[in-house]
């Protein structure tokens, strides 16, 4: 049967959807690894998976943190929710299970085996997200008063970077479509920079973007090893980049000096776990690892480390197919919207400069329906149970991940058929005034007066909103997710940025950050 045929047949309309109980099951026997994949997984174990459960199954007499003691006293309300056995392996330092901070033993080993698989020289397990391994990077390459390169739409993990590191940051402007919502790719500015001689410390990335847009790492490597300047990139979206001919070259395989990347969005550790890569001669290791050690948790959860460990060793043990079933979905999944009538899909036309865009993220809008992202995003998610990763003022987006079922895809295209065939065109947002509102983004309008640390420590005070225009801003202010600062500490704030948040938060944005989230007053330094 024809894919939009199958997956749609059975539903074309939310009463038929609510029927069914939400679910479209279409194929209950859809797996990621045949059982000879499984067999191998249970033979051999990765390992620290090995050394936590061998720890665990020990009859030990245990006089030692954490105080569930090995799961004997866990609050019950929880172990009703998961069970008993998180608690019995979330075990600490012991001699058998090493130290993340001093690695001689599994750790060392597992991270070993994660520095071959990436293609590192070396890897660092994180257990506080990218957002730690992101300020090790800046805080290992930059010293206080070092000028950082960055796009003026980085994630808040590099501000606060810069707030610990006291970077002086040189900001270059993304590509922009308003029409979306969305930044892109920034290889044209590193190159204008470069023509003005600056010379800074390095170079910080966000390749790719939250909604898959991808920049041209290997170029901006190039241009940067020339004059001797590392490269860091914020992969966080992109750990699963290389392992298919389908997903765009990772920056480790382009050359990319310090890469962080959240192992647990698109692969399968735990959420808070992430990796630290490292390939190149141009950053000092052991100041890393000194950095790593000031911002990481001097009591690491073992059951985040572990599932680091099981996330490289199922990628390992598949790697050449492991994605197939998922990059498959999603095309067909992308095809199928693009006949829906209504709804449009973001793609490489959108930026034509940008090398690629991630296969397993799909970004839909609404708009030529009437909709903005948030109302379409409560439709799908109240009617047809469709969880979306990301929400914009234009725009959904939804990752595919190796756990994504051809019936989510099928709830998905229902719900989309349900907005296109019920909502009329005559809601069609026509003003110029809402049709420039997303032209508002203040990403190419800012003046730096502070870098962000002199402001993050000057003394301030709290004015009305519309006073604080033109003030300099003593807040980090961003709709989240997807905590890109819309104003940032040391920033003039100006008419546009004021107006963007007005717009977001209409929308029904969450503003984070911000000492007031009803944005009727503002935190801004005393005058300098």
């Amino acid at each position: 049967m024809h894919f939009q045929q199958t997956f749609c047949a059975a539903f074309r309309n939310k009463k038929e959807h609510k029927e069914h109980g939400g679910s479209l099951e279409l194929n209950p026997t859809d797996g990621l690894v045949d059982s000879d994949s499984r067999k191998l997984n249970e033979c051999r174990l990765p390992p620290l998976v090995s050394a936590l459960k061998a720890s665990a199954e020990e009859n030990a007499a245990s006089f030692h943190f954490p105080g569930h003691n090995r799961g004997q006293a866990a609050p019950p309300s929880l172990t009703r929710l998961i069970g008993a056995r998180p608690f019995q392996h979330d075990l600490p330092e012991l001699p058998e299970l090493d130290n993340l901070f001093a690695p001689e033993g599994p750790i060392l080993e597992a991270q070993k085996q994660a520095a071959e698989l990436f293609g590192a020289s070396e890897t660092w397990f994180l257990v506080g997200g990218s957002t730690c391994g992101v300020q090790a990077a800046i805080m290992a390459t930059c010293s206080p008063g070092d000028v950082l390169i960055l796009p003026r739409n980085s994630h808040i993990s590099a501000i606060s970077a810069m707030v610990l590191s006291g970077v002086v940051p040189k900001y270059i402007v993304p590509e922009y479509d308003p029409e979306w919502d969305i930044a892109g790719g920034v290889e044209k500015a590193i190159k204008e920079l470069e023509t003005e001689g600056l010379k800074p410390a390095a170079v910080f990335m966000v390749s790719p973007s939250y909604h898959g847009v991808c920049s041209d790492i290997g170029a901006i490597s190039e241009l940067c090893h020339k004059n001797d300047i590392p490269v860091i990139v914020d992969e966080a979206h992109g750990a699963h980049f290389g392992f298919h001919d389908h997903l765009p070259a990772s920056a480790l395989a382009q050359a990319a000096d310090v890469v962080v990347q959240s192992t647990h969005k698109v692969l399968c550790s735990l959420t808070q776990s992430s990796m630290m890569h490292l390939s190149s001669n141009l950053i000092d290791r052991e100041r890393i690892c000194r950095c790593l050690q000031m911002l990481q948790s001097s009591s690491p959860s073992y059951l985040l480390l572990a599932s680091l460990d099981a996330a490289t060793a199922q990628l390992s043990d598949s790697k050449g197919a492991i994605f197939n079933e998922a990059i498959e979905l999603a095309v067909e999944t992308r095809r199928v919207i693009k006949q829906i009538h209504g709804i449009s899909l973001f793609g490489t036309a959108n930026f034509p400069s940008s090398p690629a865009i991630d296969s397993l993220r799909i970004t839909v809008s609404a708009r030529e329906l009437g909709l903005s992202g948030f109302e379409a995003d409560d439709i799908l998610c109240r009617d047809f149970g469709v969880v979306s990763e990301l929400v914009g003022t234009q725009s959904i987006t939804l990752a595919f991940n190796l756990g994504t079922k051809r019936e989510h895809a099928s709830r998905l295209l229902s719900g989309l058929e349900y907005l296109s065939a019920t909502l009329s065109h005559a809601n069609r947002l026509s003003t110029e005034a809402e049709g420039n509102a997303t032209a508002l983004a203040p990403f190419d309008d800012f003046n730096v007066v502070l870098s962000p640390r002199d402001a993050f420590f000057a003394r301030k005070r709290k004015v009305s909103f519309e006073d604080g225009l033109g003030k300099i801003c003593g807040e980090l202010i961003c709709p989240y997710p997807p905590g890109i600062p819309v104003v940032i500490p040391g920033e003039v704030v100006t008419e546009r940025a004021l107006k963007y948040l007005v717009h977001v938060k209409s929308k029904g944005a969450t503003i984070s950050g911000a000492a007031d989230r009803l944005l009727s007053s503002l935190v801004v330094c005393d005058d300098v």
